[in-house]
């Protein structure tokens, strides 16, 4: 299973940690790969919390685009086959 999510990341606070507490500790340990893409220029908090998890969870990617136009690009590269052009 693979799971993909675009926001433009803008999330009260106090929401905002305990999206990525259910993303590390319910969804990355069932899925094969998950991409995150925040739709704006400034990084949000969501973007924030979702960095923690960056390099330390390796079926985790994350992506910022400032046009809604640019998402599918983006998915697209991040989940191209290992050896293959986008």
């Amino acid at each position: 299973m693979y799971g993909a999510q675009a926001s433009d990341g803008d999330n009260w606070h106090q929401d905002s940690g305990r999206c990525r507490q259910l993303l590390e500790e319910h969804i990355l340990p069932k899925v094969r790969y998950y991409a995150y893409v925040q739709v704006a220029e400034t990084e949000q908090n969501l973007w924030q919390e979702y960095a923690q998890l960056e390099g330390i969870e390796p079926n985790f990617a994350m992506r910022k685009v400032s046009e809604a136009s640019d998402i599918y690009p983006v998915f697209r590269d991040l989940f191209k086959k290992e050896g293959a052009s986008a």
